[in-house]
């Protein structure tokens, strides 16, 4: 098993520290169909997660206009994607150590030359996780939410996708066109949910099958081969997730024996299963 990266042993050359991963590396795209459900909470708790099982992971904050892991985590970046993107700074610059002992490629916020994905963009992405995906077990690209241009290339890139849902109706029918778009557009028969929010034990599969039931009666109908959706886990409502959020710090390194963090804990352990 390869070590985690440990911030405390981290140079600004993030990148240069980590060498390249024999295995392929699992570039998976957390996404969901509606802002507001946790996900780069999720995102970022979920690396902590993997860098406790001694994984070397790297989340990619693929939200390139509006970025927010930096708020999360309580980064205050001098470089981000932007730079590297206009040339100002080079990628392994880029990359930096982030508490709970994964590394983050965050990008800047507000940027509205990033609103949509053009031919330059695209270029400059891919390029960039080409490059780094080799040096980590697991990329965490972090998107934005919905099915715009932007976020689609950017799961597109992942060979796996994660999309977060809550049981709210809204998340749910955001969640569903998310899901129809992926299979008809991206061929994707295999996606992963995690439920977040939840308020009962067993609410995550009760999500999964209704969600199932809808796929399955107006998505697989039309696609050569039938949409299957996977449940990694379900996460119930705390306070202290709100208290981690408030405080800008990870879950699981503040709070890490409550039912969302044991929760987190549990999807990582189920990622790491071929």
């Amino acid at each position: 098993m390869t070590s985690a990266p440990s911030p405390a042993n981290a140079s600004a050359n993030g990148l240069a520290m980590a060498p390249p991963s024999i295995a392929k590396p699992h570039i998976m795209a957390i996404t969901s169909g509606k802002g507001g459900v946790g996900k780069t909470f999720v995102s970022a708790n979920l690396a902590a997660a993997l860098a406790r099982n001694g994984r070397r992971v790297l989340v990619l904050d693929a939200d390139l206009g509006l970025a927010n892991l930096d708020v999360v985590l309580n980064l205050f970046p001098k470089i981000t994607l932007h730079d590297v993107f206009t040339g100002k700074a080079t990628l392994p610059e880029a990359v930096l150590p982030a508490p709970g002992g994964f590394y983050v490629l965050l990008a800047g916020s507000g940027m509205v030359e990033y609103s949509r994905m053009t031919p330059e963009v695209r270029e400059k992405l891919q390029q960039v996780i080409d490059e780094v995906a080799p040096r980590f077990d697991h990329v965490l690209l972090d998107t934005g939410a919905g099915i715009s241009e932007v976020v689609l290339y950017t799961v597109s890139l992942a060979g796996q996708v994660l999309v977060v849902v809550t049981p709210e109706p809204t998340s749910l029918t955001d969640a569903y066109a998310t899901i129809k778009v992926l299979a008809t557009t991206q061929g994707r028969r295999h996606i992963r949910l995690l439920v977040n929010q939840t308020r009962r034990a067993g609410e995550g599969r009760a999500v999964r099958q209704q969600l199932q039931q809808v796929v399955d009666r107006y998505v697989n109908p039309t696609l050569d081969s039938p949409v299957r959706l996977e449940l990694l886990g379900e996460v119930p409502t705390d306070p202290a997730v709100r208290d981690a959020v408030l405080r800008r710090q990870l879950l699981l390194e503040i709070l890490p024996g409550t039912p969302p963090a044991l929760a987190l804990l549990s999807v990582a352990q189920r990622m790491l299963v071929p």
